[in-house]
């Protein structure tokens, strides 16, 4: 459910490009002696396709080819593809104007498209004024349902898929919150604001929050949500904004009680008091994905084809191989039968470790495979361990060290020099050089 990462513009293009030149093919004269008719379409795409190019990685420059290119063709057959092209070149460049302009002609072609309802629904409150909030207001909502009406996350991803969500939700209830104050509707902004903080538990929730209740003339209770603001745990917080709620909480407090005395056990109530929501969030977060706050290998926690679990902790003072590869790699395959050579090669050595770790989406195709291939069956799925390590495509190979260090990397493999290779980085490791 993420919506804030988006592909590159250039690739965006390339995929309009491929869709462009499928729909047209070309075609071939009854006399080849004479030259084919000219096609508009096929005329229009080539236009497109050397525009984009020109245009290269630039959200800047793509905007102003893909607006010229729809000046000289208004009804394009690519005009739905070219919104949204320019609707998200729009939100890179963090314009509001644009991002409505053509999000709004992007989400009628594509109402669920996350990041755009998202993008959207922002802008139109940062334009201001009522009819702006009423029409965030439906996108929010479109934004939330989405949101709610998405399966639960499952898989390697599942954590990471679940925070995505309560961040996402949170945005959509606060978008809603703020377009309810803007249409003169505080206890329903208040309702919404209070939501949000209860769905992801952070800086701009509970300051949201705090500004509604202040609105609706309960400062004491405002006051306590901007506590909430300066002192919950949030990483994503910045220093102007945390230096800014404390110059506000000051000010508040003071209205409320005519000085600061006490200002600091309030602070240090909503620290304990956040605190203990945010582990609690954490906790559930970590029954999806024991590994979600894992920062080193050694901190993470395989799971077996068979389900069992292996800490990688308890392999510290081996050197160990792991073996990145999937049921769908092609080059895995011509690869194991070298790999198994190099394990032959240490076969009396306990303190070194190869560990073959699948990389499939589906669990569920790694034993058939297994048995068709007639490979062992001591196999650990990746559980997040790719990401960490930033494996990017396979099969690759990373070597620890006793110290449980990064020793060794190989991406891919020769045929012809992997096995004396493995075995040399092997025989360092074991020998403390590298």
């Amino acid at each position: 459910m993420r919506t804030d990462h988006h592909p590159a513009p250039l690739f965006l293009a390339v995929l309009l490009l491929a869709a462009a030149g499928a729909a047209q093919p070309a075609q071939t004269p009854a006399n080849p002696a004479q030259p084919p008719p000219a096609n508009p379409a096929q005329a229009e795409n080539s236009e497109l396709m050397q525009a984009l190019s020109d245009a290269g990685t630039s959200p800047v420059d793509l905007t102003r080819t893909l607006e010229a290119f729809l000046k000289k063709y208004p009804q394009s057959a690519q005009r739905g593809q070219i919104m949204t092209m320019l609707a998200r070149a729009a939100i890179d460049l963090k314009d509001d104007r644009r991002t409505v302009l053509y999000g709004e002609q992007a989400l009628a072609e594509n109402p669920n498209d996350m990041l755009i309802l998202d993008r959207v629904a922002r802008s139109l409150l940062a334009l201001g004024g009522e009819e702006n909030a009423g029409t965030s207001l439906n996108f929010s909502r479109a934004f939330e349902q989405n949101i709610r009406n998405a399966p639960p996350p499952a898989g390697n991803e599942a954590a990471r898929h679940q925070d995505d969500r309560d961040r996402g939700l949170a945005r959509a209830l606060i978008y809603e919150s703020r377009a309810k104050t803007i249409l003169g509707d505080p206890p329903e902004a208040e309702r919404l604001a209070g939501e949000a903080f209860q769905a992801y538990p952070c800086e701009e929730t509970a300051r949201t929050w705090s500004d509604t209740l202040e609105k609706l003339g309960r400062d004491k209770d405002a006051l306590l949500r901007l506590a909430d603001a300066f002192a919950v745990p949030d990483r994503s917080a910045a220093d102007k904004d945390r230096a800014a709620d404390r110059a506000r909480l000051g000010e508040l407090y003071r209205k409320v009680h005519h000085h600061e005395k006490g200002l600091g056990d309030l602070i240090l109530e909503a620290y304990d008091r956040d605190a203990a929501l945010v582990e609690a969030r954490q906790k559930r977060l970590l029954a999806l994905d024991p590994n979600l706050a894992a920062t080193d290998a050694l901190q993470f926690r395989l799971t077996s084809l068979e389900g069992k679990t292996l800490t990688l902790a308890d392999l510290k003072g081996s050197v160990v191989i792991f073996d990145f590869w999937a049921t769908w790699c092609q080059p895995c395959r011509m690869q194991h039968p070298l790999y198994e050579q190099v394990k032959e090669r240490f076969k009396n050595r306990k303190d070194v470790i190869f560990l073959s770790i699948d990389t499939d989406e589906d669990h569920s195709l790694v034993a058939p495979f297994l048995d068709k291939q007639k490979w062992s069956k001591t196999v650990y799925f990746e559980d997040g361990l790719e990401r960490l390590l930033q494996v990017t495509s396979i099969p690759t190979t990373v070597l620890f060290d006793k110290q449980g260090r990064v020793a060794s990397r190989m991406n891919g493999f020769l045929p012809q020099t992997f096995v004396d290779q493995l075995t040399e980085r092997i025989q360092s490791a074991l020998a403390g050089t590298q």
